[in-house]
């Protein structure tokens, strides 16, 4: 007779975890407490619908904080095992210039999940929908928001982070997991907007343009890349894999402490260089001898005095390392993924709990982070697939 697996939770975690389970071994059901499986792997999608990226994995690995936690699992289930299982069930992918790796053009998000879901349709993989997992009930089974209970052989909880709650992804397990003694961690925004304190004149001009070909950094990361200047601050793939750095000093301090090079291509001799062998005005050095924006421009003369705008040497320093004062983060709704959630010390290599009998945890519950341009969704994936052979294998 199989043995029973329940997956809580239809996310990207799940579904892998489902898809590569043995279902002649076990008979596997996924709750979800939605209508619909994959509700926040659609609307990432709605953004540009990359689905890992195409660097190595060495360097790959290294993007995740913290990045041994990940390591055995990223290199079990690769960027490049998922390309080819995608190809495999008919969704051919291609490397875009930014190495982000995409659905071919023309396959929509919605194509990828329903692809996925014929898999485990094809599997005998059954679903459970509008099926709220609300804890233990007293004779500690699995309880559900129709007052159903269950007591499969094995768990794997795939619940989600608190970011996106109109895709189910609330964050509400965390009280559940820390009243059963399990050692939780405060949900924070992650991958998300920063506030800036800018004068309003700096604003009016600058709303919604890019500062491109950038890199920003906190504490010990420096990110290349692009940010958006908005009301509220900064966005931008740039800012977003400095979350690790900005939080810590966020939750310490109150405020945090960047700084934006405007030219990382060049070193800050090459910069100094440059603006000392010029006879040209300021502004004319950083448009005609740098070639920098006007927004980079705008930068420049809101945060510097007049007397050091005109400081050569001043100048030279700022250009590569303009500091910039972080007040806080966006909204943890709005943000793109969150750190917190349940201790890694809860679980084993194995994502198997400690102290809950034959039960599982895996993707953005637990407290580790990454960048987007697929990280994210490719740890998820792997995660899914790495406990789906873990368990494949027990005797």
């Amino acid at each position: 007779m199989n043995k029973s697996i329940a997956i809580i939770g239809g996310g990207p975690a799940a579904l892998f975890a489902a898809t590569f389970l043995d279902s002649t071994k076990f008979d596997i059901t996924i709750y979800e407490k939605k209508k619909s499986l994959g509700r926040k792997f659609l609307v990432a999608g709605d953004g540009g619908f990359n689905l890992t990226h195409g660097e190595s994995i060495e360097n790959m690995i290294s993007r995740y904080t913290p990045d041994f936690f990940l390591k055995k699992t990223l290199l079990s289930f690769t960027n490049e095992d998922l390309r080819n299982w995608l190809d495999k069930i008919g969704i051919p992918t291609f490397i875009g210039s930014s190495n982000r790796v995409y659905p071919e053009k023309g396959i929509k998000p919605i194509e990828v999940l329903n692809k996925i879901k014929q898999v485990l349709i094809d599997k005998n993989i059954q679903f459970e929908y509008n099926h709220e997992w609300k804890g233990w009930n007293t004779k500690n089974v699995l309880l559900f928001n129709n007052d159903k209970t269950i007591n499969p052989d094995y768990t794997i909880f795939c619940l989600g982070g608190k970011s996106w709650k109109i895709t189910g992804s609330d964050g509400a397990w965390l009280n559940i997991f820390d009243n059963k003694g399990i050692n939780t961690l405060p949900f924070f925004p992650a991958n998300c907007a920063y506030e800036i304190n800018w004068l309003e004149k700096f604003i009016a001009n600058n709303e919604g343009k890019p500062l491109k070909n950038i890199a920003l950094s906190c504490g010990t990361k420096t990110q290349k890349g692009e940010l958006v200047i908005t009301k509220f601050g900064l966005e931008g793939n740039a800012i977003y894999a400095l979350s690790s750095e900005i939080q810590p000093q966020l939750s310490n301090n109150k405020t945090a402490s960047i700084y934006l090079d405007l030219k990382p291509m060049f070193t800050q001799e090459e910069v100094s260089k440059k603006v000392y062998n010029s006879q040209l005005k300021p502004t004319d050095i950083l448009k005609k001898v740098l070639k920098l924006s006007p927004p980079q421009i705008d930068l420049l003369r809101m945060f510097l005095t007049k007397e050091e705008y005109t400081n050569k040497n001043i100048l030279s320093e700022k250009i590569k390392a303009l500091p910039l004062t972080v007040l806080s983060a966006a909204d943890i709704d709005e943000a793109i993924s969150t750190t917190g959630g349940i201790n890694l010390n809860e679980v084993s290599e194995n994502f198997k709990f400690h102290k809950l009998k034959n039960s599982f945890c895996i993707g953005e519950m637990l407290d580790w982070n990454a960048p987007t341009g697929g990280y994210l969704l490719q740890a998820c994936f792997s995660m899914g697939v790495y406990v789906a052979k873990y368990l494949n294998n027990k005797k």
